[in-house]
């Protein structure tokens, strides 16, 4: 075999791991009991430990494969670290889940795990074709996911929708990418910049190509206007798929928005800087608004996660300017961190709460748990206050960050807007917090380790980061993207 194929394996190793693990999980749980299916569980969790210390063996290293079409470098792997640890997050919350909602299987795990690693690959994707290839290796499973708790039908409906919606969006990043082809003569990022940086490029095309791409992706993230499928796909799907969605396919849709904007299109930063400034805008003004009227607290998490895109899509739009461009990635990469650690707080309590029959979802169930279960009403506060960013939660720290790089990208205007929509989003999150100690109520509240370990690990690193959180900042500004 060729050094080069080797080479080019060895870049991939970690996905290629995973995808091994998840084809024999698949054939091993055909022979799993339907009443041990925590077995499958456990295994899945195996896997991602086993792609962890992987990754974790060969930090600090770079090397690209299958000639240029995927790049391994920090920023890589950071984002395979987050989604791992997502994974493993998603699986502490779904066990106990699947089973009391009787839609416990064993592929469940096994597409979970094709997913991550569609979302790593995301993450390494250093041409237009891998971007679409890993787009559709990580949202196929999604999609299956969403709609795993058949014969339920808003869990049919929320897969139909996102089948649909997605397969939509994905039009978009192809005809965006075909166009890029025809402006620059190649869809690998490096080439791409290459020929910009020798005026070689059709500045027209290479413009109309990163919209329809920005389009494409903004579907990932849920970016206003292409948030519609949000709302009804997080309410309808299982809460456990809903709590994973939010974090891995927002990360890895910012993973190739990031590798994109950042290193193949900063020729068009002043063109596309109005549309990304107006985009962010958009998203946190809509999602925050929106947001107050929500009485069901799944859906409020909905608006509340399309909210925190267009913070996150804040980072992108100083990204022409090279003093800030580094700061961008790392404050984007920082963010992602502490909405996955919050998120994933709260979604334990909803999923703490939820009963078989979809009852426990709406923000009045939410009444007396203050009193009943103090411990996970503190998790929940946490999870609302770094929501919010209020201090000392990760949320500021984030938050801090992100209106830090924008200001100093010279948007005072963007920086202001998401300061005044935080100040908007303190209502709809605190009335969880007021009505949890305020109201007298009896929640039903299911007792499962896991879930309250889900909980207390993920709000605890919500403060206790946001205390310490020098050495993050320091790995997301080490996080650097790799050209070449």
């Amino acid at each position: 075999m060729p050094n080069d194929l080797w080479l080019s394996i060895g870049a991939i190793l970690p996905i290629i791991v995973l995808a091994v693990w998840a084809c024999l999980l698949l054939l091993v749980d055909l022979f799993i009991p339907a009443q041990r299916k925590g077995w499958t569980a456990s295994l899945a969790a195996v896997g991602l430990l086993i792609t962890l210390a992987v990754i974790l063996s060969r930090l600090g290293q770079s090397q690209s494969g299958f000639g240029g079409m995927v790049m391994v470098d920090n920023f890589a792997n950071f984002l395979s670290i987050l989604l791992l640890a997502s994974g493993l997050a998603a699986i502490a919350l779904s066990h106990d889940y699947l089973q009391r909602t009787g839609i416990e299987r064993g592929e469940y795990y096994v597409l979970l795990l094709f997913s991550i690693s569609g979302m790593m690959l995301m993450g390494m994707a250093s041409d237009l074709i891998m971007v679409f290839l890993a787009l559709e290796l990580l949202s196929i499973p999604l999609y299956v996911l969403a709609g795993i708790a058949v014969p339920r039908l808003n869990s049919e409906e929320a897969a139909i929708k996102y089948f649909l919606l997605g397969a939509f969006a994905s039009g978009f990043l192809v005809y965006g990418t075909a166009l890029v082809y025809g402006a620059s003569g190649s869809t690998s990022i490096a080439k791409i910049v290459q020929v910009i940086q020798a005026g070689q490029h059709n500045l027209t095309l290479l413009l109309a190509g990163a919209g329809l791409i920005l389009v494409g992706l903004g579907f990932k993230v849920a970016v206003a206007p292409f948030h519609m499928w949000t709302p009804d796909v997080y309410q309808g799907a299982p809460s456990s798929v809903t709590a994973f969605m939010a974090v891995g396919a927002k990360a890895a849709g910012f993973a190739a928005l990031l590798r994109i904007f950042v290193l193949a299109f900063p020729v068009v930063s002043l063109d596309m800087t109005p549309v990304l400034w107006s985009v962010a805008a958009l998203t946190m003004i809509l999602g925050n608004f929106v947001a107050i009227a929500q009485k069901n607290i799944k859906r409020l998490l909905a608006y509340s996660s399309i909210a925190h895109a267009g913070y996150i899509l804040m980072a992108l739009t100083p990204y022409g300017q090279s003093n800030v461009s580094a700061d961008s990635v790392a404050s984007a990469l920082f963010y992602l961190v502490a909405y996955a650690l919050t998120n994933f707080a709260a979604w334990a309590v909803v999923i703490a709460l939820e009963q078989a029959d979809e009852r426990g979802l709406e923000l009045s169930d939410y009444a007396g748990l203050g009193r009943k279960q103090p411990a996970l009403a503190a998790a929940m506060t946490v999870a609302m206050l770094s929501f919010t960013g209020v201090p000392p939660t990760l949320g500021f720290v984030g938050k801090f960050f992100l209106f830090r790089t924008v200001i100093e990208g010279g948007f005072i205007g963007l920086a202001l807007i998401g300061v005044l929509t935080s100040l908007v989003s303190a209502y709809y999150y605190l009335r969880v917090v007021v009505i949890m100690y305020m109201q007298e109520g009896e929640p039903v509240v299911r007792r499962d380790g896991w879930l309250y370990a889900t909980a207390f690990v993920s709000s605890i690193g919500v403060v206790a980061l946001s205390i310490f959180a020098g050495p993050l900042i320091a790995l997301a500004s080490r996080a650097i993207l790799n050209l070449f």
